[in-house]
């Protein structure tokens, strides 16, 4: 693309409930509870003026990484893709990214913590182990839903392995209440002081219904003084947000809350931290896909 720096969404979900059941997603999410295919979120992405997005995986097993990478072969738009392998089996692990990495788009790992039952998932030796071996292909771990159980882990992790890039989804997922709040951001702070640690400005409805620029500016502003333009990323969080507002008036937030910035400041929120972060490859691909 020319004329102005590539809109890359960094976090973007698509699953196929014939391919795999997704354990966590039941009839209680409501309109969730469906497949949510890589057409549909083409027109999301493409009403909003975005070059690209990176998928992120929705289920810790093979099955759905496999599935966001032939996606990848597919859809043009696809620019990244955040997969799962076995952490806790640094043996498993190894071979999973050595697979894994042969297709050029494997840009990252996570893993659900916030669904994994060991409260210490983050401090396990095995964990560890494997995380050293994703820093040591220069390859990002992707936290998600930290807060509270594990911001603080987050944090030891970052302290013991300064070569892995930590990417904090959603926040860490800033709670309500005040008082939790005041502690959520004091955890994150500590994060952020690890240079390589960087966010992303995504999936926060659960803090505050994301339908006016008011109603996100406190994180927003917590968001820059603690990370930067530089270290700081859109993403949509599609299809989550259809339990909200939805993609479009989110984004139109987003929108507006970075138009105060400058033209880099924005350009590196919008595209250019996802880029740098996450490796992707140039792209002069253009719509309709």
């Amino acid at each position: 693309m020319t004329g102005r720096a590539q809109r890359i969404d960094a976090h973007l979900h698509v699953w196929d409930l014939e391919v795999s059941d997704y354990a966590w997603l039941g009839p209680q999410h409501g309109r969730l509870h469906a497949s949510w295919t890589p057409q549909q979120a083409a027109v999301e992405l493409e009403a909003a003026g975005m070059q690209g997005a990176v998928l992120v995986q929705a289920e810790d097993s093979h099955v759905d990484t496999a599935y966001l990478l032939d996606v990848a072969t597919r859809y043009g738009w696809v620019r990244g893709v955040v997969g799962w392998v076995p952490l806790d089996n640094p043996r498993a692990s190894a071979e999973a990214l050595e697979r894994w990495c042969e297709h050029p788009v494997f840009c990252g790992v996570r893993h659900l913590i916030n669904d994994d039952p060991r409260e210490n998932f983050l401090e396990l030796p095995a964990v560890r182990n494997s995380l050293a071996g994703l820093a040591a292909r220069g390859l990002p771990f992707d936290l998600h839903d930290a807060w509270p159980r594990h911001l603080d882990q987050a944090e030891r992790l970052a302290e013991e392995i300064p070569s892995l890039t930590l990417v904090v989804d959603h926040l860490g997922k800033p709670p309500r209440e005040p008082d939790a709040f005041a502690a959520w951001r004091l955890s994150l702070a500590q994060v952020a002081r690890h240079p390589q640690t960087v966010a992303k400005f995504s999936g926060l409805w659960s803090v505050s219904s994301p339908d006016s620029v008011d109603a996100l500016r406190g994180v927003w502003e917590i968001a820059l003084d603690l990370f930067g333009p530089d270290r700081l990323m859109y993403g949509g969080d599609w299809p989550i947000t259809e339990l909200n507002i939805g993609y479009q008036p989110t984004w139109r937030v987003v929108d507006d809350l970075a138009a105060e910035l400058s033209e880099p400041e924005r350009s590196s929120i919008l595209g250019g931290t996802a880029a740098r972060i996450y490796h992707l490859s140039p792209n002069d691909w253009t719509w309709p896909c």
